[in-house]
């Protein structure tokens, strides 16, 4: 028998339109003598639509363009009667979809899901808690400083003294809100008006904001981990050559003009000092199947910092993640089933603790 995957994409944040083409290059590449796909569509409403019989069809046309033998539901608990599940793919970025939220939802129902689980998820989604932890274990993170919406709203001049006291007055500072992916709402702050308007921005996408150093002659160093937290296994590193002043949201994904150089032109010792600390805060942030993970080297000294972990990253045709794992010897097609059968390994393990009394 096939093995039924639910994909589900789509989300209620701004991340809604990656997840639509990463589940869409998912879907092509699931392997169809071995898999039966359902997708769940969750629309920017938070309406759930799956289609009411699967087809060979779907796989070739953009997820969020089924339009045909589609019916609305509340939650993917209305299809649990009719449709047996036998592992959940939720490709869903940033809020409610990478945040632990989900991933919560589906260990109350049982259900194998690929990545990480709720404490990483949430840790990870949080770029303090995940630099407060990777701190405490010697993990080198850029100088940062943060702070809440209503620290800002009460004590505004306070709150901007003590953040330029800690950096000296240095600039540049990167402002970011500290629950969200795709460098959504980040800006790049060179002088105090810039930062006191990406703060501002910051904080019409969350309610925590985050104020980082931006580390001189920065190179931007992305490395995919992939397999179990105590055991994962290191991609070969990438670089990202961004059209922009930074690696934002529109070069990522609007210009098409940023490249990557896979594998990236590193020293050996380099490469392999920052493929350790990957593995080392893949391990302490509790993480499991899959994350990419991003650093900052400085240019003439190779120092590095890592700037943050993604547990669900992109999986569109011009993702760092698949691509990586593509450069190591592993195609699309043969890590989506190593996710799979992670998940199915996780759960049974899972389903032999005896949490009753």
């Amino acid at each position: 028998m096939k093995t039924r995957i639910a994909v589900i994409f789509g989300g209620t944040n701004t991340e809604h339109e990656v997840s639509l083409v990463s589940a869409q290059a998912i879907i092509k590449n699931l392997d169809q003598s071995k898999y039966d796909i359902l997708p769940i569509k969750i629309t920017k409403e938070n309406t759930w639509i799956t289609p009411k019989e699967l087809s060979a069809s779907y796989t070739s046309v953009l997820p969020d363009k089924i339009v045909s033998a589609e019916k609305a539901i509340d939650s993917i608990d209305d299809i649990m009667e009719d449709n047996h599940i036998d592992v959940v793919f939720p490709v869903l970025h940033g809020p409610y979809g990478e945040d632990g939220t989900i991933q919560g939802m589906l260990e109350l129902m049982r259900l194998p899901y690929v990545g990480c689980a709720v404490t990483a998820s949430a840790v990870c989604m949080d770029k303090v808690l995940q630099k407060n932890i990777c701190q405490s274990y010697g993990i080198p993170v850029a100088p940062y400083f943060w702070f809440t919406k209503n620290e800002w709203q009460t004590e505004q001049e306070d709150t901007l003294h003590k953040l330029t006291s800690q950096f000296h007055d240095q600039y540049p500072l990167f402002v970011k809100p500290v629950n969200q992916g795709s460098s959504v709402g980040v800006t790049k702050a060179h002088n105090q008006q810039e930062l006191i308007d990406g703060i501002e921005l910051a904080f019409t996408r969350d309610i925590k904001v985050i104020v980082e150093l931006g580390i001189s002659n920065a190179r931007e160093i992305e490395c995919g981990l992939l397999g179990r937290g105590d055991n994962a296994e290191s991609s070969v590193l990438g670089e990202i050559i961004s059209d922009n002043e930074f690696y934002d949201y529109n070069s990522k994904y609007i210009n098409g003009n940023s490249h990557a150089i896979i594998p990236a032109d590193l020293p050996e010792e380099i490469s392999n000092q920052i493929q350790d600390t990957a593995k080392l805060a893949f391990r302490v942030l509790d993480c499991y199947g899959l994350a990419r993970i991003d650093f900052l080297v400085n240019r003439e000294t190779n120092e590095y910092y890592l700037n943050e972990l993604n547990t669900m990253p992109g999986f569109t045709p011009i993702s760092m993640y698949p691509k990586l794992w593509e450069a190591s010897g592993i195609s699309y097609s043969n890590l989506l089933n190593q996710l799979i059968e992670l998940a199915v390994t996780r759960s049974k393990e899972r389903q032999s603790i005896n949490l009753s009394k």
